[in-house]
């Protein structure tokens, strides 16, 4: 007798159309006409994310646009602390539907922003393009907590069959002029970071200066045999001839062959599955500038020195090419003078 019952929703399950499951979860569903979110069941039944970052989602998309969502205010919300907070958010940030880019504000300062997305595989495809507007239906007050009875919509009765009138001429249809769209307030676009960073252009493999018959024959041989040396650099006869000019570059710079062979072959990544992409990167990024010459060793050689002189006048020391007076003599004679 101390346990207490729900008469008005007894008999709500009780007029549920249809077979009832014998076990799990019944739901009593009941429109909402205010204060709601729409949540995916993508976020809602995620299959990777954990309880509380599924939690905190759904809170950060039910808030309006402005709200503050960060570690320190979601910690003074709920009771989780601040660590699992912090983890549950970059759950969100790794599956897509958290993202933090740098803006630029308009007075020059860089600042972090906090992007929700409701559907990051919409955005991904680029079908959707996103905009800054609130996630809730309606920001009033929420309205004070009503028990009232579950109603559960009955059956609706199916009319009889009636007579079907005889058909009468349709008239032309008169043309309908298109609405004129109204133009709303216009959002702005929220630039999302990218996933992956901008390729950069491949470097053109090395060329010699003339490549004569000599330095090809040597290049093409020098290529077929470094499966000798690693078994992973096993290249076809076009990946040989395309090699062929990056090989010759460095033997015109006089590079000897076992240097050659041991930068293409040290420390290769295992396992190696483009053995000529390999080799083209190493003979580009590591080319050896060409040897220099004699006269570029030499050292730079100084202008001469000019000698010390004693002054005819003053006996001071100064540097000049001819014995003679200093300037401060000379400069006295033509004040004299």
């Amino acid at each position: 007798m101390d346990t207490p019952h729900d008469i008005a929703l007894t008999h709500a399950l009780a007029a549920i159309p249809g077979p009832v499951p014998p076990s799990g979860v019944l739901h009593a569903v009941i429109p909402h006409t205010s204060r709601f979110t729409v949540v995916g069941n993508h976020l809602a039944q995620h299959a990777e994310l954990s309880l509380v970052a599924i939690g905190i989602g759904v809170h950060i998309q039910s808030l309006p646009a402005g709200s503050k969502v960060g570690i320190k205010a979601l910690a003074a919300r709920f009771p989780e602390g601040e660590v699992k907070i912090a983890c549950a958010l970059r759950e969100l940030e790794a599956h897509g539907y958290l993202h933090r880019p740098r803006m630029r504000l308009p007075k020059g300062r860089v600042a972090t922003r906090t992007v929700f997305c409701n559907q990051p595989g919409a955005v991904l495809r680029g079908g959707v393009v996103p905009v800054v507007g609130p996630a809730v239906r309606s920001t009033g007050p929420a309205p004070a907590p009503v028990r009232e009875h579950l109603r559960v919509p009955e059956p609706a009765p199916v009319p009889e069959p009636t007579a079907v009138p005889e058909p009468r001429p349709v008239p032309e249809a008169v043309p309908v002029p298109k609405p004129v769209p109204v133009p709303q307030a216009p959002h702005a676009p929220v630039r999302l970071p990218s996933r992956t960073a901008p390729t950069q252009p491949r470097r053109p493999l090395p060329h010699p200066h003339a490549l004569t018959p000599e330095l090809r024959q040597a290049s093409s041989a020098f290529l077929a045999d470094l499966r000798r040396h690693a078994e992973e650099l096993v290249l076809s006869e076009q990946d040989v001839e395309e090699l062929i000019p990056g090989v010759a570059a460095w033997l015109e710079r006089d590079a000897a062959t076992d240097a050659i062979r041991r930068a293409l072959t040290a420390d290769l990544p295992q396992p190696l599955k483009h053995p000529a992409r390999l080799v083209r990167h190493r003979l580009t990024a590591l080319l050896p500038p060409p040897l220099p010459g004699i006269h570029d060793l030499a050292l730079p050689r100084r202008a001469p020195v000019s000698p010390f002189q004693t002054c005819d006048g003053c006996e001071r020391a100064f540097r000049s090419h001819d014995p003679g007076h200093c300037r401060d003599c000379r400069a006295q004679c033509w004040e004299a003078a």
